[in-house]
């Protein structure tokens, strides 16, 4: 199978490359730059799409960049990042003579309210409610393909929580202050944490790309992307804090969260969702870590 990722460079790109290989599969990069292996955006754009079996988008600025402050500009990179390269990629496969069996992107849980109580499943209906919300909504309306694309080519929206891997994503940030005995749950700590371990996304992505359609579908196929315990920032925080051997005395409250990061921002990490994986799991995927226990003692080694 020939597959071409979008943003194929960061962290969930670099894990999910491994596992294709891994499976002997050919593997095509879109990036900003050049080089082995690899096409830009503007080659997309004006060569169209390489031959390929499946295609998958990653690509967007990271919304917990560190080093980015909340403002307009932040927020306009946010927006523009994954609409304009998820179109790009749409309108190459419109546009191929022979495109690709399967149309992979991958967004995000942010679409589903915070809630303590509610349980959301693929199939919840939601309207935007606030910034990252309407992002999402925007987000996968640009992935959309024409009716006469969809009869061959099988369209699936991922969407997943909180992504914890040694070399990225959220615990990249959240090592160093556990390690120094700095850890602590976040607002409330009663807050929904859904989350997936990175070798799991990368493999319900692979999955996703190799299953063929049944029958075909003019809407996208919609997976949630997390892990099927649904735990609590507090159960997190505990056993991270138990697989490191470090205590989790603190908490921080949810006023410096929204100082920090900014309010529309931090509701990532001081509001969640009991998001479902009942899709995921009836497509016959099997979770490699399917528990905060595993998933942590493997980051943790």
């Amino acid at each position: 199978m020939r597959v071409v990722i979008g943003g194929g460079s960061g962290f969930v790109g670099r894990e999910l490359m491994r596992l294709l290989r891994e499976q002997g599969h050919e593997v095509t990069v879109i990036s900003r730059q050049a080089g082995p292996g690899r096409i830009t955006w503007a080659e997309l754009q004006s060569g169209g799409l390489p031959p390929c079996d499946g295609a998958v988008n990653l690509a967007g600025e990271n919304i917990m960049n560190p080093l980015r402050w909340w403002n307009e500009s932040y927020k306009k990179d946010l927006f523009s990042s994954r609409i304009d390269t998820t179109k790009a990629l749409a309108q190459a496969i419109a546009a191929s003579p022979s495109p690709p069996h399967s149309w992979v992107l991958v967004s995000g849980v942010a679409c589903y309210k915070p809630s303590l109580t509610a349980e959301y499943t693929e199939d919840s209906d939601w309207t935007p409610f606030d910034l990252l919300s309407k992002l999402v909504k925007e987000w996968e309306a640009s992935a959309l393909l024409p009716e006469s694309v969809t009869k061959t080519t099988k369209q699936v929206v991922i969407r997943p929580g909180a992504v914890l891997g040694r070399d990225g994503g959220a615990m990249k940030q959240m090592l160093l202050p556990f390690w120094l005995g700095l850890g602590g749950t976040l607002g409330s700590g009663r807050q929904p944490f859904p989350w997936i371990h990175v070798s799991d996304l990368a493999g319900i992505i692979a999955h996703a790309l190799q299953s063929p359609a049944d029958t075909p579908l003019s809407s996208p196929l919609v997976l949630n992307g997390v892990a099927p315990t649904v735990n609590t920032n507090y159960e997190f925080t505990k056993e991270l804090g138990r697989v490191l051997r470090r205590p989790t005395i603190f908490s921080v409250p949810g006023f410096a969260m929204n100082a920090l990061l900014g309010s529309e921002r931090a509701v990532i990490l001081t509001q969640g969702q009991k998001v479902v994986p009942k899709r995921t799991l009836e497509t016959g995927f099997q979770y490699k870590f399917p528990d905060l226990t595993s998933a942590l003692q493997e980051i943790a080694s």
